[in-house]
């Protein structure tokens, strides 16, 4: 699964592997030219194009414009979700509620929403699946009560299809 720290948009730029940041693979454009029929006398430097932006940099430069425009608090609530969404396998439900509670993360309620509309790359019956294998291996549940277990507002708050979905492909 992609690291947390590569999902997050004010991150996503950031070289992960140690590699400097900004560092480019392409190689720099020769500025020698071959004069021509017509073309300027040899005497004059071909003038250089400006450099044009990598990838990389318009990527960082639109997450340092989008993070300037985000609360740290919502930044934050953004980054304990995918620790959540990866670590334990967690709903969007189940996360926001975390998020909020008086018991968990305290977040406000703003800044867990924030969190939950950015979360658009998380595949939610991945994580529906992962938590129906956990309870049938470790608590050795039928798939029904894994269901009733999945859908439960007390306890993972998937949705009915993730919960479908989970009980279709666990292995019988």
């Amino acid at each position: 699964m992609t690291p947390i720290i590569n999902r997050i948009p004010e991150y996503a730029a950031l070289e992960v592997d140690g590699a400097s940041e900004g560092a480019s693979s392409t190689p720099a454009a020769s500025s020698t030219s071959t004069p021509t029929a017509g073309s300027a006398p040899a005497s004059e430097p071909t003038p250089t194009p400006e450099p044009t932006p990598t990838l990389s940099e318009e990527t960082e430069a639109a997450a340092e414009h989008e993070a300037g425009d985000v609360p740290m608090e919502y930044q934050s609530a953004l980054r304990k979700a995918y620790s959540y969404e990866e670590n334990m396998d967690m709903s969007k439900m189940g996360i926001y509620g975390q998020l909020v509670s008086e018991y968990g993360e305290q977040f406000s309620p703003e800044a867990a929403q924030y969190a939950i509309d950015n979360m658009t790359d998380v595949d939610w019956n991945a994580n529906a699946l992962a938590k129906a294998k956990s309870y049938q291996e470790m608590m050795d549940m039928s798939p029904s009560a894994i269901y009733d277990q999945l859908v439960s507002e007390y306890g993972e708050e998937f949705t009915p299809d993730q919960a479908q979905y989970a009980i279709d492909n666990l292995s019988q």
